[in-house]
C-alpha cells in the first residue's frame, strides 16, 4: 500500500473515486457533497490531492481546497474504498493530506465541515478545535459547493450559521502559541523538581 501525492498520470482513477464517494453518501444517509471526475481531475493535475493504492487497485484518496485567496484550506472527498476500510487508511491519508496542506498553505488555516464521528477524531488528533461556522471561510464559492448535499436546505435556512456538520478549524498561529505553552510549562515543571531535589539534600 503506497500513499502518494497525486499527478496527472492519476487522472485514471477518477470515475471511481467519484462513485465511491457517490455510494458512500448513500450508505451514511448523511451530507457527503458529490464531485464530477473533471473537478478531481483538477486537483490531481494542481498537485492538491493524496492517492492510496494497492499496487494500481484505488483504496483511497483525499483533495485540498483553497478559499480566501489561500487563508483557508479544506481537505475535503476523504474516501476509502469498501475492500480498505477498517484497516486504519483513512486515518494515514488525513495524515498525509494534511501534512501536505500544511507545506503547500504554511500559514492558512485547516478546516472541516463533517457528520462522520471518525472524521472528527481524525481531525482532533491533528490538533484541530469544534468551531462555529462564523470562524470559517466567508469565501461564498465553498458554501455553493454544499449543493450537492441533501442537508443544502438545512444550511440555506439558517444563513449559513449551522448544519448537520460539525466545523472544526486547525489554527497555525493559535497552534504555535500552545505549543510554546506547552515547552515553557514543561521546563518550568522540571525546574520545579530540580529545586525540590536540592532542598531534600
Amino acid at each position: 500500500m503506497k500513499i502518494v501525492i497525486a499527478d496527472k498520470s492519476h487522472s485514471i482513477y477518477a470515475e471511481i473515486i467519484c462513485k465511491t464517494i457517490a455510494q458512500a453518501a448513500e450508505v451514511r444517509g448523511t451530507g457527503i457533497a458529490k464531485r464530477k471526475p473533471e473537478y478531481i481531475i483538477s486537483k490531481m493535475e494542481n498537485g492538491n490531492a493524496v492517492i492510496a493504492l494497492d499496487n494500481d487497485k484505488f483504496a483511497g484518496f483525499c483533495y485540498i481546497e483553497a478559499w480566501g485567496h489561500g487563508k483557508f484550506v479544506a481537505n475535503s472527498g476523504l474516501i476509502v474504498h469498501p475492500d480498505y476500510r477498517k484497516l486504519g487508511l483513512a486515518k494515514k491519508i488525513k495524515k498525509v493530506i494534511f501534512n501536505h496542506s500544511r507545506t503547500k498553505f504554511p500559514d492558512a488555516k485547516v478546516f472541516s465541515i463533517t457528520t462522520g464521528l471518525a472524521v472528527m477524531k481524525l481531525n482532533s488528533d491533528l490538533g484541530y478545535k469544534p468551531v462555529t461556522f462564523s470562524e470559517l471561510t466567508d469565501d461564498q464559492s465553498f458554501w455553493n459547493g454544499c449543493q450537492t448535499c441533501k442537508n443544502f436546505d438545512v444550511l440555506t435556512r439558517t444563513n449559513q450559521q449551522m448544519c448537520l456538520c460539525t466545523g472544526m478549524l486547525f489554527d497555525p498561529e493559535k497552534q504555535q502559541k500552545e505549543e510554546t505553552k506547552e515547552v515553557k510549562e514543561s521546563r518550568f515543571q522540571k525546574l520545579k523538581q530540580k529545586l525540590k531535589k536540592k532542598d531534600k539534600k
